[in-house]
């Protein structure tokens, strides 16, 4: 293998200090324009590459922050895949199949943090940080978050996703965000959204739609968060109209497009309501899908609404009314607040709450 290049041979091959290597790499607005694109000539052309640990040894960091995400999938359900065997590498380059067209399950959880990675890799990159991400899947004993612990500067959690006294152990030693659900009063900074008012406002415009007629409810998991706040607002707006819950049908989902479906086959055959609230996009599309195929018109028959403005939701038909979560913007915020965390550790707590988007559409407007 060729010799790895040090900062000493960039120094030398671009005639500068090492001092002035590190600023460059670290502090590049601080150094002359001509010196700086000399010494990045250098690492280009010799392929330099900072050394993590040793600049970590020095300050103290390692310059990564860590996103942890808990188990959303069943890895033990991924088909096996071999590329290392001579049989995979002459496997044929293509296969074509006869499609059904069906839709797709996409799973609420994937959308969700697909697009909190990217706003938190995008932040991350601004700020000169390097993203790790974590993935408990099946890990009762939290080993993977432990680990991460070990190796990042701070520490990005949804909310939930740690058992508190682990989450109370690691942030004794490095700094937390909470990402999502509501703040508890405790030491860690949130960033989060107002679940909780967007939906009872939605839950107003529905009301104003359907006079007296009767509602149902597509509820998230049970030990979701996000999935209680939103009940509490559509609650409150419920109580604030004199209305009773003893009336409303609720049915619980997992925020699976399938599980909406379940849901809606549930409801109709308890009641046929004149508007269904999903607590998110994925269950209120999977109810869209059932109240067509018994030709159920939405929204002159049953309004309907869900909650996250996934991109789906504007291809439905009818497009579904729905409140958008600034998800690329969660993760963002997240990165920026952790930042801020590693240059002031002695500073108050700090929630962060974003504004969300009430979008309406045809599926929760009746015509006049």
């Amino acid at each position: 293998m060729p010799k790895t290049a040090t900062v000493y041979d960039v120094a030398d091959h671009a005639g500068v200090s090492i001092a002035t290597v590190s600023r460059v790499l670290r502090s590049p607005d601080a150094v002359r324009p001509a010196t700086r694109e000399r010494v990045l000539d250098a690492v280009t052309a010799l392929g330099y590459v900072p050394s993590g640990s040793a600049r970590g040894l020095a300050e103290r960091r390692t310059g990564v922050l860590g996103l942890y995400f808990p188990g959303f999938d069943a890895a033990e359900e991924a088909p096996p895949l071999d590329v290392l065997t001579s049989g995979a590498a002459a496997a044929k380059p293509f296969t074509v199949v006869q499609d059904a067209a069906e839709p797709g399950e996409e799973h609420h959880t994937l959308l969700f943090l697909d697009e909190v990675l990217r706003g938190a890799e995008l932040e991350a990159w601004k700020q000169g940080f390097v993203l790790m991400i974590g993935v408990g899947r099946d890990d009762p004993s939290r080993a993977t978050v432990r680990d991460m612990a070990g190796k990042v500067d701070g520490l990005m959690v949804l909310a939930e996703s740690v058992p508190e006294e682990e989450l109370a152990g690691l942030s004794r030693r490095i700094p937390v965000v909470v990402l999502s659900g509501p703040p508890r009063g405790d030491h860690y900074d949130h960033v989060t959204v107002s679940n909780t008012e967007a939906m009872a406002e939605l839950t107003r415009h529905v009301l104003a739609q359907i006079g007296d007629g009767a509602l149902a409810f597509v509820a998230g998991p049970e030990d979701s968060p996000d999935g209680a706040q939103r009940w509490d607002g559509f609650a409150a707006a419920l109580a604030e109209a004199g209305r009773s819950l003893d009336a409303v049908t609720v049915a619980r989902g997992d925020f699976t497009r399938a599980s909406g479906r379940r849901a809606a086959e549930e409801i109709l055959a308890r009641t046929t309501p004149s508007a269904l609230v999903a607590a998110n996009d994925q269950m209120a599309l999977g109810a869209l899908e059932v109240f067509r195929s018994v030709g159920l018109r939405v929204p002159d028959d049953v309004v309907v609404t869900g909650f996250d403005g996934i991109e789906a939701a504007t291809l439905s038909r009818p497009p579904l009314t729905t409140i958008r979560q600034p998800m690329i913007d969660l993760g963002r915020a997240a990165v920026q607040v952790l930042a801020r965390r590693l240059e002031r550790p002695d500073a108050e707590p700090l929630v962060v709450h974003l504004p969300l988007q009430i979008l309406l559409r045809e599926s929760s407007q009746r015509p006049d």
